[in-house]
Parts: structure tokens; sequence; C-alpha cells
């Protein structure tokens, strides 16, 4: 399945959220997991940036959705970005399909 990096930013409510309640976070993962994607990752982080989260979707439909989803309730403000390994970059590049 493909890996998207969800960089979410908590608003004012979803700060106070996660404070009253600081195992919100799994539970928001189980939600996900239910949507067809799965959290294989997540890091809290100091920046601009509150949580980055490693997901699996079954494509772009599916991540787009998830994030608007998330994003409506109004607890968080999701960037998402499709992710591609390291392995899968040299692969690509050792191909043989330059544009030059």
């Amino acid at each position: 399945m493909p890996l998207y990096v969800m960089l979410s930013r908590l608003t004012p409510e979803g700060a106070r959220t996660l404070h009253e309640d600081p195992t919100r976070t799994g539970q928001v993962n189980t939600e996900i997991s239910k949507s067809g994607c799965k959290v294989l990752e997540q890091f809290a982080t100091l920046g601009e940036y509150d949580f980055v989260s490693i997901v699996q979707a079954p494509d772009n439909k599916a991540i787009a959705h998830l994030s608007v989803d998330l994003a409506a309730r109004g607890t968080v403000q999701i960037t998402t970005l499709p992710a591609i390994s390291i392995g899968e970059l040299v692969e690509g590049l050792s191909d043989g399909h330059d544009l030059a």
C-alpha cells in the first residue's frame, strides 16, 4: 500500500482535547484503521507541526478522504504528502528512464 506523511498541527480546541485526554491519539489511530488506512509510526514534534505520522492508505483518494474527515473535526490542521522509500527512489533512478 502507498505511504503518506501526515503533518498535523493542533488547533486550540485540539490542544484542549489532548490535554484533557492524552489517550485521544490512540483513539484517533483506531478510527483511522477503520477507514482502511493504517498509522505505521507517529511522532510528537516541536516546531511548526505537533505530530508527524507515517500512514499507509490504499490510494490518494482514501488518504484525501481521511485528511478531510480529520480536519473537519476542527481539532487539527493537516498537510499530507505522498512518500516513497529510498529503495523505490533508487530503483526508479536506476531503471534508465532519464528525462534528458
